[in-house]
């Protein structure tokens, strides 16, 4: 299971876990879980549509029911009923299930204080169980801040990534980011191994993408860099559209965006097999 995650938003964090699902489906034949935590549900969205996104919200089938029966102090129902299978609107696209998110996790998220009953970092863990073994991977999509359903995300988690942009606003919280989440890690006697920053809406003509990237590779307290860095593109930010684009050249981009997007699939391939030692 791994995380995607960065304190600040507008990275291209949602967009980036979409891609390596479909790419991870269509391109390796691997089944892939979605968990969507952000509650502006852009993941959800991406995958089946605003109509049905709407429409699992108000049907209370997103994971804002598993958050709102555990503070009623019910037991939180079980997350297999709340799967969304056979998600994304491309055809070559076979093997990616979804537990969509809702708006309503921005409340939920405030009331999650009071939560005394249980460890409230572990509901979502308890929703899952008997769930997880049909995947090879669970790519969880979380929200720019470290409260307790974020936190929820991160507790299930093996490993994280950091998509961000390669300038100072977006690259400034990775050193407190890795220390929290070492603390959080140490906390719950369970590691999250980072797996490594990867470069979006990367601009080559940019001398500040150049300098910030130097920066980067230098510095050995961060993350590793995954090689790969994704370009800024309008064809990438149209994937966001739910449509058949007919194929994921199409989708991503067929002057290199895909190529680039693949390759950082088959890297991430790579390196959860070295670092958290899966052999799938």
């Amino acid at each position: 299971m791994v995380a995607t995650f960065n304190l600040k938003g507008g990275v291209g964090k949602t967009t980036t876990t979409a891609a390596l699902a479909e790419i991870l489906s269509a391109e390796f034949g691997k089944r892939v879980l979605l968990i969507d935590l952000d509650p502006q549900r852009n993941l959800t969205t991406m995958m089946v549509g605003e109509k049905r996104s709407a429409e699992l919200d108000s049907g209370d089938h997103t994971l804002a029911a598993v958050f709102t029966d555990a503070l009623a102090g019910r037991r939180p129902r079980d997350a297999a009923d709340l799967v969304q299978h056979e998600v994304s609107p491309m055809q070559a696209v076979t093997s990616v299930d979804l537990l969509a998110s809702s708006p309503k996790l921005i409340a939920l998220q405030d009331d999650m204080a009071r939560l005394t009953t249980v460890d409230p970092t572990t509901v979502l863990a308890a929703a899952l169980t008997g769930v997880l073994s049909g995947y090879d991977f669970v790519l969880i999509d979380c929200p720019p801040n470290l409260g307790p359903i974020t936190q929820n995300g991160l507790r299930i988690a093996d490993g994280y990534l950091i998509p961000t942009i390669p300038d100072v606003m977006s690259t400034y919280s990775i050193p407190p980011l890795q220390s929290h989440l070492r603390h959080l890690s140490t906390a719950w006697s369970a590691p999250i191994t980072e797996l490594g920053v990867v470069i979006t809406k990367y601009r080559r003509s940019s001398t500040v993408h150049q300098r910030i990237l130097e920066t980067l590779r230098e510095n050995p307290t961060l993350p590793r860099l995954f090689p790969t860095r994704i370009p800024e593109s309008n064809q990438i930010a149209a994937a966001a559209e739910f449509t058949d684009f007919g194929t994921l050249r199409q989708k991503y981009g067929q002057g290199g965006q895909f190529l680039a997007l693949r390759e950082l699939t088959a890297d991430f391939l790579a390196t959860t097999r070295i670092k958290l030692a899966w052999g799938r």
